[in-house]
């Protein structure tokens, strides 16, 4: 596993670019002249809740950083658990992993992922590259549309594996944007399309958290029998709001999180 938490992060960015390149363009139009201004408020990944690739395998990679566990989320019309995780350096990004629970779903999924899963080696899930490592299974295209009919998440992994789900700008360090809004129409008007499930922006200061994101870019798989575009990764814009108490809120609020989970949506 690795010992330094920026050279995790700067190999799980480069990953996350390799099929998300619109973020690149993302950080030209929000960002200042210097671009050191594009803090990055989380990170988010998915899995199975497998015991051999679950949550706490993922953690695993977090805690021996660093990291703590710091709150649960469940997302009852998803099939979905999670956790976030923040690190003891307040500027480290915070991390959220969800995980399928299969025993929600079908036989006919559990079955799909159960197989996917047996390909992956105990040692891979170790090794100091498995966030960023990818796919580690053979798929075809008629299982990826069979998962897709009934979980766009266990779709979404089943083609794209072990790497960062989404990137997450922190509009608060912004210098030229001092509202989601404003950013929600700085993307629109260089045209990126926005993920509009439950509203542009999800959440609101009440709740002390303001989200939105893009859709996800377009990426080709290689499939067993071909290949395909495929939704890839999405950029997510987080406003953080003060808490009675002064202290910006750091967790995440589930309800808006149900709804970015949409940004990977087939489409």
């Amino acid at each position: 596993m690795h010992q330094d938490v920026n050279q995790l992060f700067s190999e799980i960015w480069q990953d996350y670019l390799s099929v998300t390149p619109s973020a690149k363009k993302v950080h030209e139009l929000l960002g200042s002249s210097q671009q050191d201004d594009v803090i990055n408020d989380h990170v988010a990944y998915r899995t199975f809740n497998i015991e051999k690739v679950g949550l706490n395998k993922l953690a695993a990679h977090l805690l021996a950083l660093g990291y703590k566990e710091c709150g649960e989320y469940h997302f009852e019309s998803k099939k979905l658990y999670a956790k976030h995780f923040e690190h003891t350096d307040p500027t480290a990004p915070k991390v959220f992993i969800s995980e399928l629970l299969l025993e929600k779903c079908s036989p006919e999924l559990q079955a799909i992922v159960h197989r996917l899963v047996d390909q992956v080696s105990p040692e891979a899930v170790n090794a100091e590259n498995f966030l960023y490592s990818g796919r580690h299974w053979d798929i075809d295209q008629s299982t990826y549309q069979t998962l897709l009919a009934e979980s766009e998440y266990a779709a979404w992994l089943s083609v794209w594996g072990y790497r960062a789900n989404h990137f997450t700008v922190s509009v608060n360090h912004l210098q030229n944007f001092e509202t989601l809004a404003s950013v929600n129409d700085a993307l629109k008007q260089a045209g990126f399309p926005l993920n509009s499930s439950g509203g542009e922006i999800k959440g609101s200061p009440e709740v002390f958290l303001e989200q939105s994101s893009t859709l996800a870019d377009a990426a080709e798989v290689e499939f067993t029998d071909g290949k395909k575009m495929i939704p890839s990764c999405f950029y997510e814009f987080a406003l953080r709001h003060a808490m009675p108490n002064g202290e910006l809120y750091s967790g995440f609020v589930a309800e808006s999180a149900d709804k970015i989970f949409e940004s990977t949506n087939a489409r």
